[in-house]
Order: structure tokens, then C-alpha cells, then sequence
């Protein structure tokens, strides 16, 4: 996120798109409430499924699946058409409108109906809206990354934003929520296969010398690793023989599950690592037991960049062990000994090495966290990104064209399928599934319908109905609902027993190598 989570609440403007926020972010979405309520912001929600925070909307466009960056295009072209652009802006602190310019002139509102399905006039009204105040705030998740075009997606976003004046300004910004409580932390932390922490490149080499006087090693890695994406299929064509899985449940998670099976089987040895034995652990050759949240001490990075103390409430049950000291155990016992007195030592070396965050200590996260940047230990964070200048100096615009998604409907599968998340359930619901009142609230999984739909194949409330993709098939009840549009279903992903990931579809983002977990063609019929 370029901003705080504060700032929402300083937002004239809120645009959410791909986030279903009252679900999977509550906590933040109460933020957004409260602008729009009591604070006088104005919400436009861009997401094909009439979710919760539609309800708050001043404008909902309701666009077809994967069809992201032909109406984000669509609103700057009606932007820079009508002169509502922030040109002082764009002349200081910009580089590249021309080719923007060029891109989006045939982004026209009709045009753009006819790829996204969003009336002409109400494209104008969010354009129009978007541009016409100091500061507005734009909220994604993965309804925008899951797609072959997420990077894409993203960078048009960031086009949008930066189009308007709306980078490095309270209230403003570019503002991804994660998904889970510490991925932003797991990123820079180096959990990427071309970065060390901070996002460091591997191929550099004074990042390579800074690691190597740290580690006191001669030499490190210089090119990257397989993303997580990649590793299953090399797994499948035997060039990976040996995976370790910490914290992740990739026999749920991961699309086209029939195949990820069958890679995970062509291993010759499987070690998962995690506080609950979940269905990945279950084909695994051993288990090694780690400890939850409340049972160690560390820190957490949240959605807003802000590093957080967590402390140790409980003791862990049995031999399960924090994380750190398993891998250090194993490092050790693998030849290269590795040991810390504490994590307080570990985060220590994190600061040495990692110039967003060596301003950060634990004796500064007593009472309160530090967002990064911290490049001092007198630094007081930096809670809004770019506020001056951008960090490459000069922002740059993104000429991008529509791309549809990799597999659309046609007559032997006729439906779009998307996937999400509920209120109820979390992830793989390794966790969420050991609690009787939230499973009384979620108990199963279900596949929303149109009425329309539902109708024409005589569908009732409740019923049993499968679907099948050209990957696998799943049987689970119907949910007749408004949400959906006709010709679409959606389907949650956390239970394994009918995973919605064995219908997905494994074609990845050529540069950010994530799935298109959001659009696939599917067909339905009843059991």
C-alpha cells in the first residue's frame, strides 16, 4: 500500500475494484464505511458480483470477467478527452502520457461497453467522479491480480492514479490489501525467487557482497529461483525432487488440482511444515510441527507496510517448535550452522541487511509499529509512499492494451466461472475448520447462481448440482442468488472436499506467475 490504512478515511474518493472488502478484509472495511457514512467520501465499486460494499456505492460498474484494463483505459480516456487530468502533476513527476494517450484514444465508452459490458454513461460518471477531487484512494485485491493480465491490471491502476495526481498524497494512492496477516511481511522478507529482503535483486552484486559479508559465505546464488507456480510442474518433469512446503496448503490452494496432485506424487520426498496437518501434509514424508501466532515472539509487516511486535501468549503443545528454530536446527544439521539467541538477534540482522528497515529495532516497536521505509534509527517511518518524488525519481505511465482471459465460455462450456473467499472461512480453512461456530456459519461449500440460470435448468435452493471444467468436476449445493450475473457462477475456494481449484485454470501471468484463479469456463448440471 502507498498509504496508511488511516487514510481511507481521508479519501474524497474511494474506488474499490477486485476486493470483495466486507468478506475478506472486515476490519478495513469498516474504514470505508465509516468515509462514505460519516465522513462524506464517495465509493465507486468495480467488481462483477454485487457484493456487500456495493450497498455503500455511489456508482457499481459491473464488468465482464477479465476485462479490467479495457475500463480502466476506458476511464482515462474519458479523463484526458475532457482535459480532467491533474497536468501539473503528470508534467513534474511523470513520464510517458504520450504513449498513454495514444493507447487509450480508442478506449472510447462505447468501445469499451463492448468488451466490458458497463453502460456508457455510468463509465463517464465514474471517470468524471474519479477526477474531480483532491485525493482519491484506489483498493484492489486479488479479483485483480488472479489473472493472466494481473500485472497489467495493476500497472493500469497505478496509469489511473498517478493520471489524476492521486500518488503521494494523504488520502490518496495505490493501495493492494493482503490477503493474509504477514504476506506483506513474507515478501520482504525475500519469500520471492528473485529478491533477498528489502527486494534486493539476486542478479546484483553489491546486494550479493552485502548478503555475503552478513552470512560470512564466499558466494551466493546470482540468478533466481522457480516461483511457486513453476515448482509443481518442474516437480511433474522430475527436476525437482525434493519440496518443502511451510505454511501453505497447495492440495487446496493451487489451480487445477488433479494436476498438482499428480506433481506433488512424482516427488521423491515431501516435507511440510505447519501448525495443523492439513491435506498437503497428509501426502507428506515427514512433518515437522511449528508453533501459531500466539505461541512465539516476532513480528508481523500488515497491508500498510506497518512492522508490528507479536508476543508469546501461550506455550506450544508438544514438539512443535517456532518456525526459526527449525530452520536453523535443520541449516545447522545441512552443514552451515546457524544459530540466534532470540528473534529479537534474527530481526537485528533483517535491519543490517535490509536498507528499508535498519532504522527498525525492537526497542522502537514497544508501544507502536513503524511503517517502512525506516532508514534510520531515528526515522520515524514512512507511513505514505512517494510523497515528494517517486522512488525511481519519475513515475512512469504504462501504455497497455486489453488482453481477454486465457479461456473463455464457448458451447461445450458455457459458463464463466470466479472464485473468492467468505466471511466465515479462511484460506485452505486449516485453521477456520477447527472452530464449530464458524463451520455452523460456513458448513460446506455452495455454487451461487443466477436466478435466470438456476430457472432454466430447474434448479431449486439447496440442490446438489456439479460442475465440471476441462480440468476436473465437483459436486456442491446451489445458492440462488442476485449476486451473479446470468452466464456466471461463483464458487469459494476453502473446502477441500469440493475444491473450486479443481476446476481452475493454471495459466499464469507471463511476468508475476500468478494463476487465473478469477475466470474460467465451466459447465453445470444438476446430480
Amino acid at each position: 500500500m502507498t498509504n496508511p490504512i488511516e487514510d481511507i478515511e481521508k479519501s474524497n474518493v474511494i474506488l474499490i475494484t477486485g476486493s470483495n472488502t466486507t468478506e475478506n478484509h472486515p476490519v478495513l472495511s469498516s474504514y470505508v464505511k465509516r468515509a462514505v457514512t460519516q465522513k462524506g467520501a464517495k465509493l465507486i465499486v468495480v467488481d462483477p458480483r454485487e457484493i456487500v460494499i456495493t450497498k455503500f456505492a455511489d456508482i457499481w460498474l459491473r464488468q465482464r470477467l477479465g476485462t479490467d484494463v479495457a475500463w480502466i483505459n476506458g476511464m482515462m480516456h474519458v479523463i484526458i478527452e475532457e482535459g480532467l487530468y491533474d497536468e501539473k502533476y503528470v508534467q513534474s513527476r511523470t513520464v510517458g502520457l504520450d504513449e498513454l494517450k495514444k493507447t487509450v484514444e480508442k478506449y472510447t465508452p462505447a468501445y469499451v461497453e463492448g468488451i466490458t459490458g458497463i453502460p456508457q454513461d455510468q463509465l463517464v460518471a465514474a471517470a468524471r467522479l474519479y477526477a474531480s477531487v483532491p485525493a482519491a484512494s484506489i483498493l484492489y485485491a486479488m479479483g485483480i491480480t488472479q489473472h493472466i493480465t494481473g500485472t497489467d491490471n495493476v500497472k493500469s491502476l497505478a496509469n489511473l492514479s498517478m493520471l489524476c495526481g492521486n500518488v503521494g498524497v494523504p488520502g490518496g494512492g495505490v493501495n493492494p490489501l493482503r490477503g493474509q496477516n504477514n504476506v506483506q511481511g513474507a515478501c520482504d522478507m525475500g519469500g520471492l525467487p528473485n529478491v533477498y529482503t528489502g527486494y534486493q535483486k539476486v542478479a546484483d552484486l553489491a546486494h550479493q557482497a552485502r548478503m555475503q559479508e552478513a552470512w560470512g559465505i564466499k558466494s551466493v546464488p546470482q540468478t533466481p529461483g522457480l516461483p511457486v507456480t513453476e515448482m509443481m510442474n518442474a516437480a511433474k518433469e522430475g527436476r525437482i525432487k525434493a519440496l518443502y512446503i511451510i505454511g501453505e496448503n497447495p492440495l487446496v490452494s493451487d489451480p487445477d488440482l488433479n494436476h498438482v496432485k499428480e506433481c506433488v506424487e512424482n516427488l521423491d520426498f515431501l516435507v511440510v511444515q505447519d501448525i495443523f496437518l492439513n491435506e498437503t501434509g497428509r501426502m507428506a514424508d515427514v512433518v515437522l510441527p511449528a508453533t501459531a501466532f500466539a505461541e512465539k515472539d516476532g513480528t508481523f509487516t500488515n497491508t500498510e507496510r506497518k512492522v508490528q511486535r507479536v508476543r508469546k501468549a501461550l506455550d506450544a503443545p508438544g514438539e512443535a517448535k517456532e518456525d526459526w528454530r527449525i530452520l536453523c536446527d535443520l541449516s545447522t544439521r545441512l552443514g552451515y550452522p546457524m544459530s540466534y539467541e532470540s528473534p529479537e538477534k534474527i530481526m537485528e540482522e533483517i535491519a543490517e541487511v535490509t536498507p528499508s528497515y535498519c532504522g527498525i529495532r525492537y526497542d522502537r516497536l514497544e508501544i507502536e509499529g513503524l511503517h517502512w521505509p525506516c532508514t534510520g534509527t531515528d526515522h520515524p517511518g514512512t507511513p505514505c509512499l512517494h510523497m515528494d518524488k517517486f522512488t525511481c525519481g519519475l513515475g512512469v505511465f504504462h501504455a497497455i492494451d486489453y488482453i481477454p482471459p486465457a479461456e473463455l465460455p464457448d458451447d461445450e462450456y458455457p459458463y464463466y466461472l470466479t472464485t473468492g473467499r467468505v466471511l466465515y472461512q479462511y484460506h485452505t480453512g486449516t485453521m477456520t475448520m477447527k472452530s464449530d461456530g464458524l463451520n455452523t456459519l460456513a458448513p460446506e461449500c455452495f455454487v451461487e447462481i443466477s436466478l435466470e440460470d438456476a430457472s432454466s435448468w430447474k434448479i431449486g435452493e439447496g440442490e446438489r448440482i456439479r460442475v465440471a471444467s476441462r480440468r476436473g468436476e465437483i459436486e456442491a449445493i446451489a445458492r440462488i442468488s442476485g449476486r451473479v450475473e446470468k452466464g456466471t457462477v461463483f464458487i469459494p475456494f476453502h473446502f477441500a472436499n469440493a475444491a473450486a481449484n479443481k476446476l481452475t485454470h493454471a495459466a499464469l501471468d507471463p511476468i508475476a506467475k500468478i494463476p487465473e484463479y478469477k475466470v474460467c469456463a465451466v459447465r453445470i448440471a444438476k446430480t
